[in-house]
């Protein structure tokens, strides 16, 4: 029954997105999957995120369809199959038509796959121009570097967080070592991982990646001394093999440019690990050690000192981040710190951001009393958006209403500020993986207090978001003109008088310019469309 429910979802996008012949690459997130399209314009937007199942549309350099967790690693393999199928099915090319004879009426051209193939490769070259900034390409790489490590780093952090639970009630003696082993076997040679992916995101050989970031994680590394101190394994860690897979890509090019094809096969590789594990060895592993040595140390030195300004300030701005592309600059300082500490005590801080989502949608649910369609879409949302998927939050609600969307991270930073607040106290609260967030995220907390009090905190912190983010939102969130035009039973066609007698109009005053205020022709926000329909696609996330 699961099967065919994913199968049908599948079915549903597949002929939405402009058929099998428009989709060029089919990949998945976390809860996105992501398609690569020959035409853009083929894509039918509103039908697509009116399918039950889809949660909201965005555009990158990928169409992204938000499916949810589970839910997208289940339909993918359905989406290609069907994909698969339509190419093989599809008929042979047609003949070529005959020319027309003289004085004939000539037939309206038609439009062949090559010109609509260079039609879409004209609108995905101007697409990507406009997000082809060189730091938004760099993240990018990083995130896919990355993200494909999220689901390991969940599985383990969270039996990681069930050894530590029965070793501290000293339960289950004869089993608690084997959790340990697959809770840690992964983060021991994550460097290795790190080099693979590093090496085919950047065109390499994958496994010439790795087997150079693998030397980071060999324990004889310890024989070796660089400037008169003995390295360690693991030394330099996810850095480290960063660094070390880039470097043998690079000499891995520079070998194919010059080495004769009858030797190609036995050099180019030994070269490679050999160049750059000597550079890695004796100059990355010191250098990303000291690195990686520095951002634990500035992460604990900025929540211990400041850390309720800067929980303010990060679970405050951690969404805008999240709009610009910027937030996969976190996921590498995420990975160093889960490597080196055990756990990230800014991921936690950062999940506020979403719980100022939550508190938002609720009061838009109360203020809009009578805009039916609005209300169904956070009904729709609010499932996820408590487990921490927050994207149709985002772009059905809170994004194009503009107003709610400063509240929620207001929220946010209220929520980032008491557990950042609860840093400085000496109780830090973080987290084992990165990637879930909201309730998800209880399974992986982790810090240097009980499990108790990191749960009670990180608690509290999502009830301080849920909070602030609702009376944020329902006292500021709307002027007296949004309520009167979005306060309406859309499915009804309730007149204009009655809407503005529907809602009270104690609302904050408009000022001119303000965010979120009446957008163009008969819309309301910055988005120029009414919330409660379909989000129009907007740059978001890569990692998922």
């Amino acid at each position: 029954m699961a099967e065919n429910k994913n199968r049908a979802l599948a079915a549903a996008i597949l002929p939405l997105v402009g058929g099998a012949a428009n989709v060029t690459t089919v990949v998945h997130c976390m809860t996105r999957l992501r398609l690569g399209l020959a035409d853009r314009s083929l894509v039918q937007d509103e039908a697509l995120k009116a399918v039950p199942g889809v949660m909201g549309v965005v555009e990158d350099d990928t169409y992204q369809i938000v499916l949810g967790p589970g839910t997208v690693a289940r339909v993918t393999p359905e989406f290609e199959a069907l994909v698969e199928e339509e190419r093989a099915a599809a008929p042979a090319p047609a003949p070529a038509a005959v020319p027309a004879t003289a004085g004939a009426v000539p037939e309206p051209h038609p439009v062949t796959a090559e010109e609509l193939a260079a039609r879409g490769a004209e609108l995905k070259a101007e697409r990507k121009a406009r997000n082809a900034t060189p730091l938004k390409l760099f993240l990018r790489r990083i995130a896919n570097i990355f993200v494909p490590l999220i689901p390991a780093l969940i599985g383990c952090g969270i039996i990681a967080g069930v050894n530590g639970l029965l070793t501290n009630l000293g339960w289950a003696p004869g089993v608690t070592p084997a959790l340990g082993a697959l809770a840690s076997g992964f983060m021991a040679l994550i460097a290795v991982f790190v080099g693979y992916n590093t090496a085919k995101e950047f065109g390499g050989t994958p496994i010439l990646g790795g087997a150079v970031a693998s030397i980071i994680v060999f324990p004889g590394i310890g024989d070796v001394e660089v400037f008169g101190s003995q390295l360690s394994p693991g030394q330099g860690g996810v850095l480290g093999a960063l660094g070390a897979a880039v470097l043998a890509v690079y000499v891995e090019r520079w070998c194919r440019r010059w080495v004769p094809e009858a030797v190609d096969v036995l050099v180019t590789p030994t070269v490679t690990v050999l160049v750059s594990g000597l550079v890695t060895v004796f100059g990355l592993m010191f250098v990303a050690g000291q690195i990686a040595s520095g951002i634990g140390t500035g992460a604990d030195w900025l929540l211990e000192n400041t850390g309720a300004f800067a929980g303010f300030v990060l679970g405050g701005l951690f969404l805008p981040l999240v709009m610009l592309g910027l937030h996969q600059a976190l996921i590498p300082i995420h990975t160093t710190l889960i490597e080196s500490q055990g756990y990230t005590a800014l991921l936690p801080i950062l999940a506020m951001a979403g719980a100022g989502q939550v508190g938002c949608a609720v009061a838009v649910y109360l203020r809009l009393r009578r805009n039916a369609s609005l209300r169904r879409t956070i009904r729709s949302a609010m499932p996820a958006g408590i487990l921490g998927v927050g994207e149709p939050l985002i772009y059905g609600v809170s994004l194009p209403l503009g107003r709610p969307f400063i509240t929620a991270c207001v929220g946010g930073a209220a929520g980032g500020a008491f557990i950042g607040a609860f840093s400085m106290l000496g109780d830090t609260v973080g987290s084992t993986a990165i990637g879930p967030s909201g309730w998800a995220l209880f399974p992986l907390l982790a810090g240097n207090q009980s499990l108790g009090l990191l749960i009670a905190v990180y608690g509290g912190g999502l009830l301080t978001g849920y909070l602030v983010g609702f009376l944020a939102t329902y006292f500021f969130g709307f002027s007296k003109q949004m309520l009167t035009d979005l306060n309406a039973d859309v499915d009804a066609g309730e007149s204009g008088e009655a809407r503005a007698e529907a809602e009270p109009t104690d609302a904050a005053p408009e000022e001119p310019g303000a965010p979120g205020g009446p957008g163009p022709e008969g819309t309301d926000g910055p988005s120029g469309r009414r919330p409660g329909t379909p989000p129009a696609p907007a740059p978001a996330p890569a990692s998922g």
